[in-house]
């Protein structure tokens, strides 16, 4: 029987690196449902090729052109928030979650809700609503898969092990491109300098969250919820070479690391697979040709993102909504060259500051508590500005 598979996301890079795979292994494995947000021509093309039986684009204004380009085929097409909910709740197996930001949150909870194998590659799904997504897969019997090469080792890592036996999880971070560079060159940053990563081919924000590691504060969070493990148990180190993804260390000293090259496709087929393995093209790993394996500690004085992310962790409630929605828009921000690289990290800690405690209790909660954030920034760029 062919593994059922659903993809939130089709057309960004997790979810071209899965069809990657999934076309690779016809045999075993079966696409049935796809989504986009606006990019109906190469979302029809995906859906044609793989003979998907629903389209949806987030973006209704797309739907009359994604039914054009799929007219005469067995393919349905829909549109809008309701119709990517049918995608996450389809009757696939695997669905896996790659819609960028909190435009994800509620079709992830969904396929949560329908008691799915959940594959994670959207941070925000646990960054902004952990304990709701984590206790929804519990009441519904959902598996949560994480794809991020990082959270993906830990779980291979812990593979057979007892959580009593874990000592702590160590997460592994590149440091960026500005990894060796001084106070006063990350101050006068460039987005075109920001978004270079040395290791990895990523989009533009997740670049910028790399220079400024928020990626690896925000994948502390996502670990917490992930291993159930405290901030104290959650440690991180710089890893230039982005071999060693993450590494586990247990009660009796014993450390286990996971290693691989720097290709998405290696997490991705694990979730398709798991709990089996899959072959992938990815580069194999040339240990000898490597040399060497180097690693440092992450400096909180240039990086205060890292910092910020761990207060948020600790603080709890609301505080890792904020974080989250603060550092969306100071690195777009950033990005239009409206605020330098270092005002980042102030615009999210500001916004920390003046948060209130409240407890979100649903999706709906927290996308209120996100758009406020949201508001709350801009408003404080415009007073700066003036």
């Amino acid at each position: 029987m062919r593994r059922k598979i659903a993809i939130l996301g089709a057309t960004g890079s997790i979810g071209k690196s899965t069809l990657d795979l999934v076309e690779r292994s016809p045999e075993r494995f079966e696409v049935v449902a796809v989504s986009a947000a606006t990019n109906a021509p190469a979302l029809a093309q995906i859906a044609r090729r793989t003979s998907a039986k629903l389209a949806v684009v987030a973006d209704r204004t797309h739907l009359p052109e994604l039914q054009n380009l799929l007219a005469g085929t067995d393919c349905r097409a829909e549109g809008g928030e309701s119709a990517l909910d049918e995608v996450a709740s389809c009757a696939a197996e695997v669905v896996i979650a790659a819609i960028v930001g909190c435009a994800g949150l509620k079709p992830v909870m969904a396929a949560v809700e329908s008691g799915k194998t959940v594959a994670l590659a959207n941070k925000e799904a646990l960054v902004t609503a952990g304990a709701l997504m984590t206790d929804a897969a519990l009441r519904h019997d959902a598996t949560l898969l994480p794809v991020d090469s990082e959270h993906n080792a830990i779980f291979q890592c812990l593979a057979g092990s007892r959580s009593e036996d874990v000592a702590r999880i160590i997460l592994t971070a590149s440091g960026g491109p500005f990894r060796t560079a001084s106070s006063q060159t990350i101050a006068a940053a460039t987005p075109a300098q920001a978004v270079a990563h040395p290791n990895w081919s990523m989009g533009a924000k997740i670049s910028v969250d790399s220079a400024t590691l928020m990626n690896k504060g925000l994948e502390l969070i996502e670990a917490h919820y992930l291993f159930g493990l405290s901030s104290e148990h959650i440690d991180i180190v710089i890893h230039p070479q982005s071999v060693i993804h993450s590494l586990v260390e247990f009660i009796d000293g014993s450390v286990l690391a996971q290693l691989g090259s720097p290709d998405m496709r290696i997490p991705i087929s694990y979730a398709l697979a798991w709990p089996e393995r899959l072959a992938t093209p990815a580069q194999k790993l040339d240990l000898a040709a490597l040399g060497r394996l180097d690693f440092e500690s992450a400096d909180l004085t240039r990086f205060p993102a890292l910092k910020l992310a761990r207060q948020a962790l600790e603080q709890g409630a609301v505080a890792p909504i904020v974080l989250n929605a603060a550092n969306e828009v100071a690195v777009a921000s950033f990005l239009a060259e409206r605020i330098r690289f270092p005002d980042i990290a102030r615009l999210v800690e500001e916004a920390l500051d003046q948060a209130s405690f409240v407890i979100p209790r649903s999706i709906d909660d927290v996308l209120e508590i996100d758009a406020a954030t949201r508001r709350h920034v801009e408003s404080m760029m415009k007073a700066s500005c003036h």
